[in-house]
């Protein structure tokens, strides 16, 4: 026997639906993507949610800007969260990034975001390519960022490949590759991405969204990305970066590394930077806001304050 109430009154049950669908509705329009500065031109979109001081959220190579909704679902009523996503990324339309160069002028274009936005001394959070242009940020743009807080990225990527790397020794290799990356058909591409995931994060389920993120990339922009974030050497201008700079470094215990060995590797990467503090987090890698979850909140939480 079916009770009679709301769902017995057709026309009260369509009231409903039509609610919520409203209030779906103006809840993503309340926390759409804005292209900045504009559709065609557009660098990256910006989803703004929260209440409180300012916060930059960078994703990094290939990534969407969802990597960091657990981050602004955690302290979105603490702080007001800018979530970036590149253009080009994720699905993310390639726009100004289409051609020529793309982290120069994307750091180019956060600045002018931080400055027509008003924004006083954001925190800037990057993670991976993303960590890279907020260390340019502060280098090329000194007045505005208030602090850094860099997770697992490198001034020199070139480093991973070789601890004596150079940008004139990588530089050939990271053409090919790129060339390579460009000329992949989409099914060779596509495994290659999910090996390269499975040395990059360690949940199954994350995994399969780090290679949809890449995947959905336009192909252009995640190759120029990667040639362009492997050739730059930030390291003789480190000690030009005066912004208080927080790194937190993934620590692969489960992998056979060790605490001491990894920031020993990282520290050695940032020598020369003033006021500049290493956080370590336990088995994780590289996405150490999914791998662990609660210590990267625990540890993004003590650099914020």
């Amino acid at each position: 026997m079916i009770k009679r109430g709301i769902f017995a009154r057709p026309g009260a049950l369509i009231a409903i639906i039509v609610a919520i669908v409203t209030a779906v509705a103006v809840a993503n329009q309340s926390h759409s993507a804005t292209p900045y500065p504009d559709a065609a031109s557009a660098r990256f979109s910006v989803t703004v949610t929260g209440e409180g001081p300012d916060i930059i959220l960078i994703p990094g190579l290939a990534s969407s800007g969802a990597v960091w909704d657990g981050t602004v679902a955690r302290f979105k009523g603490q702080y007001r969260f800018h979530v970036l996503n590149l253009a080009g990324f994720a699905g993310e339309p390639a726009a100004a990034n289409a051609n020529g160069d793309i982290i120069v002028p994307s750091v180019d274009a956060v600045d002018a975001y931080i400055k027509a936005q008003g924004l006083r001394k954001p925190t800037v959070v990057g993670h991976s390519m993303g960590g890279l242009m907020a260390l340019m940020l502060a280098r090329s743009h000194s007045d505005s960022a208030g602090k850094l807080v860099i997770v697992d990225a490198l001034p020199f990527v070139g480093l991973i490949f070789n601890p004596n790397a150079t940008v004139e020794a990588m530089a050939p290799q990271a053409a090919a590759m790129r060339d390579g990356l460009m000329a992949a058909p989409a099914d060779t591409f596509a495994a290659h991405q999910r090996g390269s995931a499975g040395r990059l994060v360690t949940k199954p389920a994350d995994l399969e969204n780090v290679v949809a993120w890449s995947v959905n990339s336009d192909r252009r922009v995640f190759a120029q990305s990667f040639y362009e974030d492997t050739i730059i050497d930030l390291r003789p201008e480190l000690k030009a970066i005066a912004t208080p700079t927080v790194v937190i470094v993934p620590v692969a215990t489960g992998f056979g590394m060790t605490t001491e060995a990894t920031l020993s590797f990282y520290k050695a990467a940032y020598a020369g930077q003033p006021n500049v503090t290493f956080v370590p987090v336990d088995n994780s890698l590289h996405f150490v806001m999914l791998d662990q979850p609660e210590t990267f909140a625990t540890a993004l939480e003590t650099s914020l304050k």
